[in-house]
């Protein structure tokens, strides 16, 4: 059975950084592409950060690329976002998805992934 578990989420100021984290068990890591999608309140949950499950190329969305940086260990089962420089707009809860062996070209949409974690709160105040 396969779980995935966020930790990391909480309420920081902006300008401030959060590590989340995602901890995967039944499954072989090493094939899955990982997402990190976000839900704000009253809106879809979006597309933030990927890696994938060959080579461990990464993508972002525009809105955060520069300032997300999305990793993962296949020793340890676990994929990080790291999240810097937040803004309000960052408030949302934040889900790890994954996959087996999914192609690059469908990393960023939420459809492809079998997957989820219950997601991690993440508050940005200004």
């Amino acid at each position: 059975q396969v779980q995935l578990v966020e930790s990391g989420g909480g309420l920081v100021q902006a300008g401030g950084s959060l590590r989340l984290s995602c901890a995967a068990s039944g499954l072989i890591f090493s094939n899955y592409g990982i997402g990190w999608f976000r839900q704000a309140p009253g809106k879809e949950r979006e597309f933030a950060a990927a890696i994938a499950w060959s080579r461990g190329r990464t993508y972002y969305a525009d809105s955060v690329k520069g300032r997300f940086t999305i990793s993962r260990d296949n020793d340890r089962n676990t994929a990080s976002l790291q999240m810097t420089n937040l803004t309000p707009e960052d408030t949302a809860v934040y889900y790890c998805a994954a996959d087996f062996r999914l192609p690059d070209y469908k990393l960023a949409q939420k459809e492809w992934y079998h997957y989820w974690g219950q997601g991690t709160q993440v508050t940005v105040s200004s």
